[in-house]
């Protein structure tokens, strides 16, 4: 990973942060070198979306979805994580950016696209595709693979 200090860690990365996966121990070292990992109050939706499909595909029991979870949530109380509030200016710029691309470029990676963007961050994701969109509209990329 490029030398960043701080990044937009995109909810790809927290999934294999928080849960044994492949990518585990890369996302790890890659969350562990920011002083400064942001995050958005769409990324912690998506969150507990991605844990909530991970339980029901019996990836994760019940009593471990709520482990990752009140992990999760008490490190971003503590502020091990900094959070952007969503405005309508990043969802206006999410549109924009929609609209400008022939490529496809989902919704929610879209708004995620534009926080990043508007803060002037490094995307930090594992979803090739995100990366790929990101890098079309010139954002600073780091894709963990």
């Amino acid at each position: 990973m490029p030398a960043v200090s701080s990044a937009y860690v995109d909810t790809s990365v927290l999934g294999a942060y928080y849960c044994p996966e492949p990518l585990s121990p890369t996302a790890e070292s890659a969350l562990q070198r920011l002083d400064d990992p942001v995050i958005s109050s769409l990324t912690e939706v998506e969150f507990a979306s991605l844990i909530a499909r991970k339980r029901r595909m019996r990836e994760l029991t019940p009593s471990q979805s709520r482990a990752v979870l009140d992990l999760f949530a008490s490190q971003v109380q503590e502020g091990f994580f900094r959070r952007v509030m969503l405005g309508s200016e990043h969802f206006r710029h999410a549109r924009d950016l929609v609209a400008s691309t022939t490529a496809s470029l989902r919704t929610l990676d879209a708004l995620h696209l534009a926080v990043a963007l508007a803060e002037s961050l490094p995307l930090l994701t594992s979803d090739r595709d995100l990366g790929r969109a990101a890098r079309r509209h010139r954002a600073v990329t780091v894709l963990l693979a």
